[in-house]
């Protein structure tokens, strides 16, 4: 994948954040976005990751990941769907942040047969719906502009004291060597690993792969064990086709960005 802009000299960005387990109940009749600002508002974090699975949204709205037709970008994002509703999440991350002084998320999950990009302002809660999360009261995602890709995209601020992190992962960089090299740098061997983004033409372990540029993927029960890394996802390519597997190492360069949140032992739960 060419992006259009100049390469970044760093190709990881990260900040230590003092994580700690969340869990709520989203309302119905609100949107995803306001609901997920409130909830990580009222536990006092900035920041962090939630997962939606099991919620219904009437109506649920999403786009896929596809080819760009600007002349500028290396990708973009499809129509928006609009499904029948109600419709309920089977399972989806959300990095949580702010964007133009305001809670903001960047979520990618399955529902209705297949998998995407929730918009979470167009996406409203059916019923109520119980969640849980990772959050951090000192360290979030912020929406910048980038000048490598041309996307306005997720990027760890803060200046937090923890022992997790937040992170984001640059275009071209291996999955699974970029998270290991990042946590290393960090003093961390063991972890779970949470996050969304995208990855140029999958390889999994078992030999199958997507053959893609343009994807939208979940990390799903992905770890680090004795500094080595172990990622399995879920994706999406622009066909609307899902696959599922445990990434390959060294051949799995991150797209546009992966957005990451590294959990360490001793996170403390919710009040």
């Amino acid at each position: 994948m060419i992006h259009p802009g100049p390469r970044a000299a760093e190709r990881t960005v990260a900040v230590p954040a003092d994580l700690r387990r969340i869990a709520g109940v989203l309302p119905a009749g609100r949107s995803v976005m306001e609901a997920v600002g409130d909830l990580f508002a009222a536990k006092g974090c900035k920041g962090g990751v939630v997962w939606l699975d099991g919620a219904v949204c009437d109506p649920l709205r999403f786009v896929l990941p596809a080819p760009s037709t600007d002349g500028l970008h290396a990708a973009w994002y499809s129509d928006t769907h609009a499904p029948d509703g109600p419709v309920q999440i089977g399972r989806a991350t959300a990095t949580v942040g702010w964007k133009d002084g305001a809670p903001f998320l960047h979520c990618h999950g399955t529902w209705a047969g297949t998998m995407g990009h929730l918009l979470p302002f167009d996406s409203i809660l059916a019923a109520d719906a119980p969640v849980a999360g990772i959050g951090a009261p000192d360290a979030w995602f912020e929406s910048l502009p980038d000048v490598e890709t041309a996307f306005t995209l997720f990027t760890p601020q803060g200046s937090g004291i923890g022992t997790g992190l937040l992170a984001r992962i640059l275009p071209g960089e291996d999955v699974l060597t970029a998270i290991e090299t990042l946590c290393a740098g960090h003093g961390i061997t063991d972890a779970r690993l949470y996050g969304v983004g995208s990855i140029d033409h999958i390889r999994f372990v078992d030999g199958s792969r997507t053959d893609c540029h343009a994807t939208e993927l979940h990390l799903v029960g992905a770890t680090l064990r004795a500094g080595e890394a172990h990622v399995p996802i879920e994706v999406v390519d622009i066909d609307g086709k899902i696959m599922r597997g445990v990434l390959e190492r060294g051949v799995n360069p991150v797209g546009v960005t992966l957005e990451l949140i590294v959990e360490t032992e001793g996170v403390r739960d919710d009040a």
